[in-house]
């Protein structure tokens, strides 16, 4: 079964490009774009486990220089 999230960012305005282009070598985003409204990027992830989509805000997006916060929507379909 394939998990699928949609990480909502808001991030330092300066730093918008930079980090795009972080997100856009995460294996696990199937699709990032820069948005306007309350979030600046949309992140969609599909991952193996649900435990994985914790590991990836936690270890690979939230530490990105210019990330100031995150939520997070779980496909309750179950990426299908």
């Amino acid at each position: 079964m394939v998990v699928k999230a949609y990480i909502l960012i808001t991030v330092e305005t300066a730093l918008t490009k930079d980090v795009l282009e972080h997100l856009r070598r995460l294996k696990e985003a199937v699709e990032v774009h820069e948005v306007l409204g309350p979030y600046d990027i949309v992140v969609e992830l599909e991952t193996p486990r649900f435990e994985d989509v914790t590991t990836i805000l936690r270890q690979k997006i939230r530490p990105i220089p210019g990330v100031r916060n995150t939520l997070t929507c779980v496909d309750v379909e179950g990426g299908h």
